[in-house]
């Protein structure tokens, strides 16, 4: 099935709601990797299954589905010779018993439900494997009745630990009475009664150290008296876990034996889960049983879009009378959602699941849907919109034969119209002369013409209300709608004049093409203001700072360094008027860097340019400071 059309329609939305609803990860894949059946023995048969589960559904019944969730994680633990756990074989077994319940909840419903019940007479009866299991496992433990061998072992066991906890019981009332003990208890450490013995008296009891407390005032000592009962006590249980297994191997063993029954079986468990997953979705969505028809024909009767939260039920007759269908009107109005929802109504109904309608729909079984819908540029490709639609259009025309469904979203659109138009028609021409049925939408004039004119095809228009410039999302056969293009203008107070010369440009095409010149003014330049540079050491007035300061230099073309007090500002150079400049200010040799550094500074400067040893000493002091800072 073709994947573009699966996504268009949402249809993969759809399937994943189906298996959402599926118990046993089987049947997840299964119907993942399902398609839309293209044959009408098939579809028919699909939809009558869904329509008993839903009749089950309905009842208020349930179909007694055991151990499902998980079979196929434990099927998958058996063929690779992986021995089941107690508890796995409780619910392996519970899958087994179900066949029989579920054998005989669709006897009790068999005219009810007649092909369901037809498949669940094949379903074989494992009671030697779970009487198996029922006698021994008990939940998640094995029973000591499933051996003799396990009987007399557990019976030691017991005898054992009751020895044992005796003879601790006389020690810890002693070590109690001596205040010897750090709790009035006995506990197991690796497997092996201890008392709790305070550090400072482990010398009181004899025997071995088997802990000590993290905090070491706490020793954990298995008494001389109970060492051989502990001894023992591990061996019989390392007997009791060989036995256990050689019990579970073996009723392992007997599921793997009869792998091909259980197979055979679960595929019919599976395909169950799948048609009850089907009809779960149908009647969340109010679906009911449709029918389905050899004949090529459409007849929706108030069907209803199942994605959408309000959707406007769709009418529609198509393939008995005609075998093209033309729909025209305003953007937005709806046009796109009708070509969606005849494909995906196609879809869902060949996949076997029942949709919302009326009750006197005709669904025809298609052996091939294509869409040609929204915008196909790519640019990976190099393709524009239009190429890209008549990309999609030429893989259509080479696969167009009877019982195709093709459905085209504003066809021949994204390049001039007359083209366009000419190109879109000639296509679906050659598309209706192989066999296809059509669909189409357009706001071409020509297109519609076309479909007036031909003997097999009929239009129809979206719905629109011009009093609120707003779109009714119904389906009106046999009329013609148009763009309403000029209610919307007139609607949003474009001027009549426009309104008007519009309508005429429409009826005769001569167009107004007369060149009106046009009055230029003349452009007065600006003089721009003298530009006035400062010097270092000038005397400014900072309209920012709000005080004189001292001009430094320029960082950057619109802002300047000045210093108050010799405590350094940035400044907007826009906002800075000289005041005196340096000429008038200072000698004509004056420092002028004594205005922005102190007298140390300017003092540690000229040592260095004389090459002064302690000034260099300090300056290598100042750097290894800032390294390891």
């Amino acid at each position: 099935m073709n994947t573009n059309l699966l996504q268009a329609t949402e249809f993969i939305t759809i399937k994943k709601m189906v298996i959402d609803r599926c118990i046993s990860d089987y049947t997840k894949e299964l119907v993942e990797d399902r398609e839309p059946a293209s044959d009408y023995a098939t579809v028919q048969k699909r939809l009558t299954e869904t329509n008993e589960a839903m009749l089950i559904l309905a009842s208020g019944q349930h179909v007694p589905f055991m151990g499902l969730s998980q079979i196929k994680h434990l099927t998958l633990k058996i063929e690779k010779g992986i021995v089941l756990e107690a508890s796995e074989l409780t619910e392996y077994g519970d899958f087994l018993r179900s066949f029989r319940l579920i054998a005989k909840f669709f006897e009790k419903n068999r005219y009810q439900t007649p092909i369901l019940y037809s498949y669940t007479k094949n379903l074989t009866d494992f009671g030697q494997i779970i009487e198996a299991i029922q006698n021994s496992i008990s939940g998640n433990l094995v029973k000591s009745e499933a051996s003799r061998e396990l009987r007399k072992i557990r019976g030691r066991i017991t005898k054992l630990e009751a020895d044992i906890e005796k003879n601790c019981a006389k020690l810890l009332k002693k070590a109690t009475a001596n205040g010897w003990v750090q709790d009035r208890l006995f506990v197991k450490k690796d497997e092996r009664y201890t008392l709790p013995i305070k550090t400072t008296f482990q010398s009181k009891i004899k025997g071995e150290i088997i802990e000590r407390s993290n905090r070491g005032t706490t020793v954990f000592i298995e008494p001389e008296g109970i060492r051989k009962l502990n001894d023992q006590l591990i061996l019989a249980k390392s007997e009791e876990i060989s036995v256990i297994y050689q019990i579970l191997a073996s009723l392992t063993g007997s599921i793997a034996e009869e792998a091909v029954a259980i197979s055979y079986c679960t595929e019919i468990i599976v395909e169950l889960d799948a048609i009850f997953a089907r009809g779960k979705y149908s009647q969340s969505i109010g679906g009911k049983m449709i029918e389905v028809n050899e004949d090529e024909r459409l007849i929706f009767d108030q069907v209803q879009h199942p994605l959408l939260k309000e959707p406007v039920p769709l009418n529609l007759s198509l393939g008995q009378d005609n075998h093209g269908l033309i729909i025209t009107g305003p953007n937005a109005g709806g046009k796109t959602v009708v070509l969606k929802t005849i494909a995906l109504v196609c879809l869902m109904t060949s996949f076997g699941l029942c949709v919302k309608h009326g009750g006197n729909s005709s669904i025809g079984v298609f052996k091939k849907i294509f869409i040609d819908i929204g915008d196909q540029q790519s640019l990976e490709n190099s393709l524009s919109t239009f190429s890209g639609h008549m990309k999609n259009i030429s893989e259509i025309l080479r696969a167009t034969s009877r019982k195709t469904l093709i459905l085209l979203d504003e066809i021949g659109s994204g390049t001039e119209p007359n083209e366009g138009a000419a190109l879109g028609i000639a296509a679906m021409e050659s598309m209706y002369q192989k066999g296809g049925t059509i669909v189409a939408t357009t706001h071409y004039g020509e297109i519609k013409d076309f479909a007036l004119q031909h003997e097999d095809f009929q239009t129809a228009a979206m719905a629109f209300d011009s009093a609120t410039l707003t779109p009714k999302y119904q389906l009106l056969l046999n009329q013609v709608g148009d763009s309403n293009a000029f209610w919307i203008a007139q609607k949003m107070a474009v001027e009549e004049k426009v309104l008007q010369q519009a309508k005429h440009y429409l009826q005769n095409k001569q167009y107004t093409t007369k060149k009106i010149p046009r009055k230029t003014r003349s452009r007065v330049e600006k003089v721009s203001e003298p530009v006035v540079m400062f010097q270092k050491g000038d005397r400014v007035w900072s309209s920012e700072l709000s005080k004189n300061a001292i001009f430094y230099e320029y960082v950057n073309e619109a802002q300047a360094k000045v210093f108050v007090e010799k405590q350094a500002f940035t400044c907007t150079v826009k906002r800075l008027t000289l005041e005196m400049s340096a000429l008038e200010l200072y000698p004509q040799d004056y420092d002028l860097e004594q205005l922005f550094v102190d007298h140390q500074e300017r003092k540690f400067t000229r040592d260095i340019d004389r090459g002064s040893k302690k000034a260099q000493k300090k300056l290598r002091k100042a750097a290894e400071a800032r390294q390891n800072h």
